[in-house]
């Protein structure tokens, strides 16, 4: 996990056709100020093995102003002048300049990296992902090195900055794009390709890591790109029941995923050097369908549901033998030891946990994680409560690490209880303010401070009998020195484990399931994956997410739908169903059993912070029939009925959500959607 970041001054943007969509309008004339070392400061906690920057100035040629002639400026170290970001000032001689900040946590490897990566042709790489497949990483290499070689063969020709088709793939010479679709594994990248004279950025198809986008505007006309906000935007702009919150100053959005080019061109009159931003279509005809996320058989045949509905000891399928096999290379991938920075192998116990809950999900991944990894290794698995041992999955998190020791009785599990109280974590909150950010609403922002307390890893180890009721105990301080955290996030989205899916199910059938589950996957870089990277990462700590390789991805629209689950059976059995019949393979017979159960209602933190903003759930849910202040507000237009009853961070008075005006259509979405105070209850898990 690395930290990346990049200021573009200078340079006059042309936004495309292709990105307008996605391009903020300013919320208010208010312009957020802060400094290089507050980018830098929360960079380096997602990378705290190293921390460097480099910038490179551009200056017009002085022989002819068609061509752009760049000058190189590596500072080491500190800065000699900091500018704060936000001021607009003209480089001399209408110099344009990029800023580089990498921040690294060594993961993979011999010997460390420090970035910035530079090349003997002068190419810059700040690269943020781990690469599983497409291109070669040997056991004692880096993978930002490896991109980096690959990338310096890349051909420059314009052909590819104009999705054109190239010749230069009759000489064997690929495109910066082409490379970059081949790449399986979570990434996302900024680099300068020097011979062409154009930056390349972007995140993969999936967008499994963060990065957020400032887009030049009248008030601001700098562009940034970031994995994370500094805190002290977020302080600036925060006025939410005078302790914390997010004003409608927006000064980031999430990148969509995908590769963009910025290709920089003479002055223009004013001055300024002038770049065109484009985006590019993956080229691997593999990414492409997963990206299109369609299934070939949505609706069953009468007979073909007679044997979906036999009871499951029965009837566990080739199927779920086939999805088994592919989690099982997804875990190993991320868990292999020859992966690893050797460095952390030689000192740690530890070096994978999992964010654990008990629950289905973390629970398959902790089964596979045990045949991936070598028995002399220790496992923590991290659990977070908001109501000590009284917290649906503390009691769910005992259970289940009791099965895992009964099935894998030589390995030493780690259970870290990892206890919190919301009413004083007043700092705490409004740091992961910052980490959600540009997401604003209750629900974010309580799933966020769930992950970011777990994924810390400080909590307490009960050592002992393994029965946790025996009073021959030692309550033990701990914390997780493991920098890699298994998390099951994409199973829902795939395997149909929303109570949403459900009732879509309802209303639509089979392609009214099969739709909805589309939609989720093909938005879940925004609602959910930079959320929660930019949670976890804060911690020193990289999240990866078996459920989410493409290789699974792949396995699980091969299957019918009606295997992956069956609606018309009751919650605990045909919502993922699939995922069921894949832990009774893997004797988690217990696990196979149990329903579904979101992080923040799970943890207890959503019912405490109703407690807190409202002084109880009766209140909250008085609040919810609508006896406050309506107030109008934005909201993404993406957002379904049940996803819209998320509580907003605005400034209103007080908390509120998104009511849907009777009249407008699930799928439609007015600029302004009423809003009511109210909070999310149990029956929208």
């Amino acid at each position: 996990m690395c930290g990346i970041a990049l200021i573009i001054s200078g340079i006059r943007l042309e936004l495309s056709t292709l990105i307008l969509h996605s391009t903020p309008q300013p919320h208010s004339s208010e312009q957020l100020v802060f400094s290089i070392d507050d980018l830098k400061a929360a960079l380096r906690r997602r990378g705290p093995d190293s921390l460097e920057s480099k910038k490179l100035l551009l200056q017009p040629s002085i022989s002819c102003l068609s061509e752009v002639r760049e000058i190189l400026s590596f500072v080491e170290g500190q800065e000699a002048v900091q500018r704060e970001i936000g001021q607009t000032a003209k480089l001399p001689n209408y110099a344009a300049e990029l800023h580089f900040i990498g921040a690294t946590l060594q993961l993979r490897g011999v010997n460390p990296i420090v970035q910035p990566l530079i090349d003997t042709s002068r190419n810059i790489l700040v690269y943020n992902g781990e690469i599983y497949g497409g291109l070669h990483v040997g056991s004692d290499e880096n993978d930002a090195q490896i991109l980096m070689q690959t990338l310096e063969k890349c051909c420059s020709c314009n052909s590819h900055l104009n999705n054109r088709i190239c010749h230069c793939d009759e000489r064997e010479q690929l495109s910066v794009v082409n490379v970059l679709s081949t790449v399986k594994g979570p990434w996302a990248i900024i680099y300068w390709q020097e011979s062409a004279k154009t930056l390349w950025f972007g995140r993969d198809a999936f967008g499994r890591r963060s990065l957020l986008v400032h887009w030049p505007t009248v008030e601001d006309p700098r562009f940034l790109l970031s994995s994370v906000s500094p805190n002290s935007s977020v302080e600036q702009s925060s006025d939410f029941e005078s302790e914390h919150g997010i004003t409608n100053i927006r000064f980031w959005d999430e990148l969509p995923c995908g590769v963009y080019s910025i290709t920089v061109a003479a002055p223009d009159r004013d001055g300024f050097m002038v770049g065109e931003v484009k985006k590019h279509e993956w080229t691997d005809a593999m990414l492409e369908e997963l990206i299109k996320w369609e299934r070939n058989c949505v609706e069953p045949k009468p007979e073909e549901l007679l044997t979906s509905c036999l009871p499951m000891q029965a009837s566990v399928s080739v199927a779920a033998q086939t999805l088994l096999s592919a989690l099982r290379e997804s875990v190993r991938r991320r868990s292999s030891l020859h992966t690893i920075f050797q460095a952390d192998i030689q000192k740690e116990l530890a070096p994978v946990a999992i964010l654990f809950s008990g629950g289905l999900d973390s629970m398959i991944l902790a089964a596979l994680l045990h045949e991936c990894l070598d028995i002399s290794y220790e496992i923590d698995l991290l659990n977070v409560s908001f109501d000590e041992q009284s917290a649906p999955d503390r009691i769910s998190a005992k259970v289940g690490v009791e099965e895992l020791r009964r099935i894998s009785p030589s390995r030493k599990w780690k259970l870290v209880e990892i206890d919190s109280d919301l009413s004083k974590l007043t700092l705490e909150t409004n740091h992961v303010m910052s980490l959600i950010n540009p997401a604003n609403t209750y629900m974010d922002l309580n799933i966020g401070i769930a992950l970011w307390l777990a994924a810390g890893g400080n909590g307490w180890l009960y050592e002992g009998h393994s029965n946790f009721n025996n009073e021959d105990y030692r309550h033990i301080k701990y914390r997780s020195k493991a920098r890699i955290l298994l998390v099951g996030s994409g199973a829902d989205e795939q395997c149909a484990g929303y109570g949403r899916h459900r009732t879509k199910f309802r209303q639509g059938s089979w392609l009214g399931l099969h739709e909805e589950m589309k939609l989720d996957m093909q938005r879940i870089w925004k609602r959910n994956l930079g959320r929660d990277d930019r949670c976890i990462a804060d911690n020193g700590r990289e999240a990866r997410f078996p459920f989410l390789d493409e290789d699974v991805i792949k396995a699980l629209l091969d299957i019918p739908l009606w295997e992956i689950a069956d609606l018309n059976q009751p919650s605990g059995a045909g919502d993922k169903k699939i995922l069921r019949e894949v832990a009774q393979l893997l004797g988690l017979y217990e696990a196979a059993a149990l329903p579904k159960r979101a992080i923040q209602f799970g943890s207890r933190i959503a019912r405490e912070s109703n407690r807190k903003n409202f002084g109880s759930n009766r209140a909250a849910n008085q609040a919810s029939a609508g006896t406050m202040d309506m107030h109008l507000c934005d909201w993404d237009d993406e957002d379904d009925k049940e996803e819209s009853k998320k509580q907003c961070l605005c400034t209103h008075a007080r908390p509120c959500f998104q009511l849907l005006a009777s009249v407008v259509s699930l799928r439609g979405q007015p600029s302004g959607i009423i809003h009511s105070p109210v909070v999310r209850g149990p029956e929208f898990e």
